[in-house]
Formats: C-alpha cells, structure tokens, sequence
C-alpha cells in the first residue's frame, strides 16, 4: 500500500515557521525604528511575500499585538512587583528603573504604549490599567515621605518619552545608560530640602489614557 503523503502536517510547519520569521522581523523592525515600519518592510525582512505576511496577520494591528505580547507581560509584572512592595518609595524607584531599561530594549514599545493614536487594542485597556495602578503606587510613595509632594503621573510619562533617546547610544551600552539615566529621574523625585518648585507638568496622563484606538 502506498504512503499517504503528510501533506497537512507539512503546511502547518510552513505555516508556524512563516509565522516566526515574520515576528521574529517586525520584532526587530519595530525594536530599531518604532511603529513608524510599513507591512511591507516587515515581509522584506522577514523574506516571505506580503501575500504570506496577510495571511498570517491579516491587520497590522494583530502584527502589533503579537510583536509586543512579550513586552505587555513583562511591564504588568515590573507594576505588579513594584505595587507589592511593602515599601512604595523602593517599589515606585524599581519601577522607574525598570521600566527604563525595557524601554531603552524597545523603542517601539514605548512608542506604542505612548501613542495617541495606538495600532493595537491591547494597548488601550493595558495602559489605562497600569496607569491607574501607578497613580495609586505614586500616591503611596508621597504619603510614605519618599517622593516628592509636587510630582504628578505625567512626570513619570515625561521620563518614559525622554528615555526613548537612550535607542540612540550602542546595543550594548543601553542598560547601563537606561539604569544610569533611571538612577538620576529617581534623584530628582526623591524628597529633599533642597527641592525647588517644578515647572507645570503637561498634560500627558489624560491624553495617553482617553486617547481611542483606531
């Protein structure tokens, strides 16, 4: 009797290795310039036809949602440690800290957390929710003595979109820079005698959070 041929299980295989190639391309896409990186530049790197990239993910918004799960995990559990803290002031600075290195990994992850105008749902609900978490760890760490009275949830945004600038120093050099950049945004909301009154904060809070998806 002659073989069936394993037809089905060979496309299945083509199709998870088409998969990856093109996460593992828009990953890196998005890693070096931000969102700002068409479908097509993606399928290029990834060395598949936009045909195959479609099929895969048929919206750019599902490719984005894919390409930063990892990321969405990894900055609900740096919130989730920090709020755990039984000393907010420790955790609000490992937040800071944190938050900064992942950043600095990623530019288009920050990019897409920030954006007014998001390519992924995701992005809305996460960030509403662990905005609302951080105001609150905020809040804490001002009662605990630790932080500043005049600092504001749009400070800690200011710092994030700041450290998008850390993308431009080498690779290998990024944590380092992100911890050292992280370790003097600390210094400067850390309560001291010394604390001169700040400039207004912009309105970045309300922005990024009522923002809608499209």
């Amino acid at each position: 009797m002659p073989q069936i041929p394993q037809m089905p299980r060979t496309l299945r295989s083509d199709a998870r290795e088409n998969r990856d190639r093109v996460l593992d391309a828009a990953r890196a896409l998005f890693a070096e310039r931000g969102l700002d990186v068409t479908m097509r530049e993606v399928a290029r790197r990834a060395g598949v036809g936009p045909a195959t990239l479609y099929r895969r993910f048929p919206t750019r918004q599902s490719l984005v949602d894919e390409a930063f799960a990892d990321e969405l995990r990894a900055c609900a559990q740096i919130v989730d440690d920090a709020c755990a803290d039984p000393d907010p002031w420790r955790g609000f600075r490992a937040v800071v800290e944190e938050l900064t290195v992942l950043n600095a990994r990623n530019r288009g992850f920050v990019d897409a957390f920030m954006s007014a105008h998001p390519h992924a749902d995701a992005f809305v609900t996460h960030r509403a929710a662990l905005l609302q978490r951080l105001a609150r760890l905020g809040e804490r760490a001002q009662a605990s003595g630790g932080l500043r009275g005049d600092y504001e949830l749009d400070d800690l945004l200011l710092i994030l979109l700041a450290g998008r600038g850390l993308a431009a120093t080498p690779v290998a050099d990024r944590p380092a820079a992100a911890r050292r950049f992280a370790a003097l945004a600390v210094a400067a909301l850390r309560t001291a005698d010394t604390n001169e009154v700040l400039p207004r904060a912009p309105r970045l809070n309300a922005h990024v959070v009522a923002s809608p998806a499209v």
